[in-house]
């Protein structure tokens, strides 16, 4: 019930402030009002331990300001981020929106967070037995020439607190950076990616897997080329995907023609065919973690069934609530006896 009020209250407010609210609450010792015990369905990815498949997806506690409550509500993995090396104010406001007859979102944030040493304090202090992913990211200003020592430099800092790091090329709201994932500059970025980390595992005996999180707008045949390339360069997973910016066919709302990354209900199929896509591609035991579209346990079980191993919401939990984890789960569970 109370997590029902919360969410009919926030709702009224506009998009951002409400996001800004939900984190100062959950970052809170509210946060403690609302607990979730989470539903054990174990899996192994990457050498990592999940305690379940449902994951929070980056972008909603981008500076890790809200692991503690966030861990109460019963994910299997919380992904912090997208961080960048110096703290950047991201586009200019309003640019979160929601677009409730299509169970949808659309966002041109553009990486805003405080900079990846305030994430790394927070998760100092605040470390939970949940595994966490960081998401990590170039500053706006940073040229894609130079864009491979932004994402070295937040590896570095971040790796020793992370169950695994998550390369952000993929974003539609900073500007060329999904030229990032054009096969010249995806070979020089993760070649020197792979040499940090085996250099980092060395250096502190700890191996941290690095998956790819990629866009669902390019064709086939490049999204094969992509996931090719992430898996020959030895990169531990993918993320199948991020936002879209095709907004077709999207039913009558206020905010359907504002531009930046669209989330939400509308991207379940387009994400959904990405995976089955880089499945085929990798064979069937590289880690794919499937988001985009979950608001329902039954869309989750689609991307299963599309071939991804864990799934991460983002969306659906913005409009369901941490009921939707629950839910989930309990549909995973029952799927995989």
């Amino acid at each position: 019930m109370i997590e029902f009020i919360g969410r009919k209250l926030l709702q009224k407010l506009p998009a951002e402030t409400a996001h800004d609210l939900s984190i100062k609450l959950l970052g809170s010792s509210i946060s403690n009002l609302v607990k979730n015990k989470p539903i054990k369905n174990p899996i192994e990815l990457f050498g990592v331990k999940f305690t379940n498949p449902v994951g929070l997806a980056a972008g909603f506690d981008k500076n890790a300001d809200a692991v503690a409550g966030l861990t109460n509500l019963g994910f299997g993995f919380i992904e912090v981020g997208t961080v960048t090396p110096r703290p950047q104010v991201g586009n200019p406001k309003p640019r979160l929106f929601r677009l409730p007859n299509n169970q949808a979102i659309i966002n041109r944030m553009g990486f805003n967070n405080k900079g990846v040493d305030h994430l790394v304090s927070n998760l100092k202090k605040s470390r939970s037995n949940v595994v966490i992913g960081i998401n990590i990211g170039k500053n706006k200003t940073t040229p894609n020439e130079s864009a491979v020592n932004d994402y070295v430099h937040c590896f570095n800092k971040v790796h020793q607190l992370a169950d695994y790091v998550t390369i952000n090329i993929s974003s539609p709201n900073t500007v060329d950076l999904r030229q990032l994932q054009e096969t010249e500059n995806l070979l020089k970025l993760l070649k020197e990616l792979k040499k940090e980390q085996l250099q980092a595992e060395k250096s502190f005996n700890k191996y941290t897997p690095i998956v790819v999180k990629i866009a669902p707008d390019q064709d086939i045949e490049s999204t094969k080329m992509i996931a090719k390339t992430i898996k020959n360069s030895g990169m531990d997973g993918i993320i199948c995907t991020n936002t879209t910016i095709d907004k077709n066919n999207l039913k009558k709302d206020s905010h359907q023609k504002e531009t930046g990354g669209l989330s939400g209900k509308p991207l379940l199929s387009r994400s959904n065919e990405v995976i089955k896509t880089v499945r085929a591609v990798v064979g069937e035991d590289f880690p794919i973690i499937g988001v985009g579209g979950i608001l329902t346990e039954d869309d989750a079980m689609s991307k299963i069934t599309a071939g991804a191993n864990l799934v991460q919401i983002f969306t659906g939990f913005i409009y369901q609530g941490p009921q939707l984890i629950q839910s989930i789960n309990t549909k995973l569970k029952k799927q995989t006896k």
